[in-house]
């Protein structure tokens, strides 16, 4: 069997930045046990499936496919980068011919479409709640030790937990700050959780980016993702009713970096854009 396969950094306009993605293309049904094998065999935080939905599709002119993403470990039910990073491959490679594409997910359907050099994901909103420190106190010590935090949210539609740390910290102290996300397995002891966020207001005074953030989930067996859209999903969500603002700019700082542009919309969804590079086409052959 061969399966065209792609990988695409997402969130970025550079080869070797944002996030990296694989792309499979299935022409026909995969065996169910294949995704997770393919998945583990390519060793990115995600690897995403588009499979046609009746006989007769065309990646080039249909405009609706179903969408799965699995990690190395385990299926995910949203994955924002590699939602980009599919359809990039459909835009930019299979030269879809529709102005917006639809996927449907273990998360409904999801909606990209292109906008200038930009894909933007019309995505869920997800409300953080406040979550008591006592619970979480010893995750977030594993995370940042004696930084001082400045606020605690937990999401339960998607099992995040969002520190938020002092505002008298930057981007740099973010950047450079050391962590083990393998110590946040014993450290974690309410067993809902499957994602950290850890963020920081952005000091633009209206230009540049209006926070930052970083992403673990060593629950999933993603130690650290390089930018993270459904945990924009969430951020989006906060920042918003924190910063009084619609439309916002963020950056996700880990070692690659990615950029995502944001406007939370009043019917409960959010609008995140990002550019991409597809730096590999290719055949998976077994």
């Amino acid at each position: 069997m061969q399966i065209p396969i792609f990988t695409v950094d997402a969130f970025t306009n550079r080869p070797f930045s944002g996030n990296p993605a694989a792309v499979c293309l299935l022409e026909n049904d995969l065996d169910e046990d294949l995704h997770q094998k393919i998945a583990t065999e390519m060793n990115l935080s995600e690897t995403a499936f588009i499979r046609k939905l009746k006989p007769g599709d065309d990646f080039t002119k249909s405009s609706c496919f179903g969408l799965r993403w699995f990690t190395p470990a385990s299926e995910v039910p949203l994955c924002g980068h590699a939602t980009l990073a599919s359809a990039a491959v459909l835009f930019h490679v299979q030269k879809n011919t529709n102005s917006v594409l639809t996927f449907v997910t273990l998360s409904g359907e999801l909606k990209a479409r292109q906008v200038k050099d930009h894909i933007v994901l019309d995505l869920p909103l997800y409300t953080a709640y406040p979550q008591e420190l006592k619970e979480v106190e010893e995750l977030i010590k594993a995370a940042v030790g004696d930084m001082i935090v400045q606020d605690i949210r937990y999401s339960p539609d998607t099992k995040k937990l969002l520190v938020r740390l002092s505002d008298t910290y930057d981007r740099s102290v973010l950047e450079n700050l050391k962590v083990n996300a393998q110590h946040f397995l014993s450290a974690e002891k309410t067993g809902k959780l499957k994602g950290l966020i850890l963020t920081v207001k952005g000091h633009s005074n209206g230009k540049g980016h209006d926070f930052y953030s970083r992403y673990f989930a060593p629950w999933v067996g993603v130690l650290e993702d390089p930018v993270t859209g459904s945990a924009h999903a969430v951020l989006s969500s906060y920042w918003s009713e924190q910063l009084g603002k619609k439309e916002m700019l963020a950056f996700q700082c880990s070692r690659r970096g990615g950029e995502l542009k944001i406007s939370v919309r009043s019917d409960g969804r959010v609008d995140i854009a990002g550019q991409t590079a597809v730096v590999l086409k290719g055949n998976l052959t077994f």
